[in-house]
C-alpha cells in the first residue's frame, strides 16, 4: 500500500522552497537551466527526495531534480 501524500498548503516565501514550474509558464526551460541539477526539492524548509509527490492546495507536485512540477490534481491525502 502506498503512503498517503502529504498536504503542505502553500509555499511560505520566508522559508526555503524550490520553484514550481507551471505547465503554462514559458520560462520553465530557462528556470531549469538556472538551477543546479539537485537530487532534492524543498517546500517550506522541508527536504524531499527526487520523485517525491506532495500536495499544495488542489494540485499534486512531483520533485523533478530540484524543481516542483505539476503531477495532477490533489487527492486529499488518499494513496
Amino acid at each position: 500500500m502506498k503512503p498517503a501524500t502529504r498536504e503542505l498548503g502553500t509555499q511560505d516565501p520566508d522559508r526555503k522552497n524550490s520553484p514550481i514550474a507551471w505547465e503554462f509558464d514559458e520560462d520553465t526551460d530557462t528556470l531549469r537551466e538556472s538551477l543546479p541539477d539537485e537530487p532534492v526539492c524543498f517546500f517550506n524548509d522541508t527536504e524531499f527526495a527526487d520523485g517525491a509527490i506532495v500536495e499544495s492546495g488542489t494540485v499534486a507536485l512531483r520533485c523533478d531534480r530540484g524543481l516542483w512540477v505539476p503531477a495532477g490534481p490533489a487527492k486529499g491525502g488518499r494513496p
